[in-house]
Parts: C-alpha cells; structure tokens; sequence
C-alpha cells in the first residue's frame, strides 16, 4: 500500500506531506488518475478522513484533513474566518521587489468539466497575497530578449484560498512561477526542464498555522521540501536562504 508521510495526527485532526502530482480528491480534471491524497490517507490511518481545504495538483506541502464531522465543521469555519495563516515557498522568473503584497480582487476560475454547473459571470472576490523575497539569481542564459534570465526564491503567504491564487497573482505582477504550465512561460519553464531537470511547479505549501478543533490552541505544522524541489534549490545556490525548521518538519502548539 502506498503511504504518505504523516507530520500531524490526534483524534481530531491529521496532516500529510502531499507530493507534487497528487490530486487531493477525484475530479473531472483528471478522469484517468486513479491516486487521491483523500483515499490514500483514509486507507493509511485506517478510518474516514473530511477535506477542509485544498493543494493544486501540482503544488506539494501541507495537507490538512478533519477526522470527525465536527472537528471539519471547526476547522472549516477557522479557514473561512481568516484564522488560517500559510506559508509557501515559490521560484518566480524576474526579481520582484524585497517585499510587498499583492492586492488584486479574482474572479472564479472554473473548469469545462468539473465545474459545468457552476453559475458563470460571478463577479471577481477580493484576493490578497503577500510576499518576501528570500534569494536571486542571475544566470549567463539567454532566455528570452535579454542576454541574462534572473530568478528569485519567494515566501508567499495568501490571505484567502481563492483557486491558483498564488499562480494567479504572480502572474499578475509579471512574475509567474516557474514549471507553472497553465499560468507560466512557456520558455522558462523549458529552461528549468532542460538545464535542471525540473518537472514540476515550484511551489511548496511549508508551513500552515490553525486554531486546533478541540483546544483552540494554534497548531503550526511544516512540511519539509521534496527532493526535486530542494535539488533545484542548491543548483541554484539558495539552500542557505531557506529559514530555520523548513529544511524539516516539525509542530508546535501555544496556548
């Protein structure tokens, strides 16, 4: 049986390291995948396990999910009220600003398939990301007009959960993240697969903070960097950039 590995579990509550690839439930997306972090999970701990938030496809981290119907309800609302703080670590082409946020309302962002009954024409909702810059880069590569191609190592840390909205908004700012297929270029993301074997989006959810669903103490969980994601990381010259506890995973509770 395939497992994932486990950086949180009580009565109430636990948390996994998805990989990149994993969808976090069946969906019309993907007819053909037959693996779901929510199946998975459920089949590795032995009883049901409730969704209360969600990782793209490609972006790896953080997985929470709720082991009773209360504990989802609890966590749900936690989420939806803004007592949720997420942390995500992003290669972005170009150099942004050392910090700075992302103010930039979006619309839904809906499916052919999946969301063929969802009501079109919703108005955008209003959608904010922040953001730190950790490393650049200058390589001699000539990727597009000019004669070198920068990059930078972000922590982003979104303030809603509005779909891609980290992708969304980095491209927004003309900084889209790299192996990004839907919201990226097209030429970097080639650079990346060529010059450092990369297959996959640059995006990790790292560290996430919750008010626990019986206690109410904050609960901070970290997940640690996939192999692939790291390998770049120190081609790139940046595994000192990465701040303490992210090399690792870890909790942490305060009452």
């Amino acid at each position: 049986m395939e497992t994932l590995d486990l950086i949180y579990r009580d009565e109430h509550c636990v948390a996994v390291n998805k990989p990149a690839g994993l969808l976090v439930h069946r969906s019309e997306i993907d007819r053909r995948e037959k693996r779901f972090a929510i199946q998975m999970v459920r089949d590795q701990i032995g009883q049901r396990v409730y969704p209360v938030h969600r990782l793209d496809k490609p972006t790896s981290g953080v997985l929470l999910f709720a082991l009773t119907p209360q504990a989802a309800r609890s966590l749900s609302e936690a989420f939806g009220g803004g007592r949720v703080r997420k942390s995500y670590l992003a290669v972005v082409r170009g150099v942004p600003e050392a910090q700075g946020v992302i103010d930039h309302p979006l619309s839904e962002e809906l499916d052919r398939m999946s969301d063929a009954r969802a009501r079109q024409g919703k108005g955008p909702k209003p959608a904010v990301t922040g953001f730190r810059r950790l490393a650049e880069v200058e390589l001699p590569f000539a990727v597009g007009r000019y004669p070198s191609s920068r990059y930078a190592l972000l922590e982003a840390y979104p303030r809603q959960g509005r779909k891609h909205q980290i992708r969304r908004h980095f491209k927004h700012i003309f900084h889209p993240i790299i192996g990004d297929t839907k919201h990226g270029e097209g030429r970097h993301n080639r650079f990346f697969r060529d010059h450092f074997a990369c297959h996959r989006l640059l995006l990790s959810a790292v560290e996430l903070s919750f008010p626990h669903p019986a206690s109410d103490c904050e609960i901070t969980l970290r997940s640690p960097l996939d192999r692939d994601f790291l390998r770049v990381l120190e081609q790139l010259g940046w595994q000192k950039a990465l701040p303490t506890g992210w090399m690792g995973q870890q909790e942490r509770g305060r009452g």
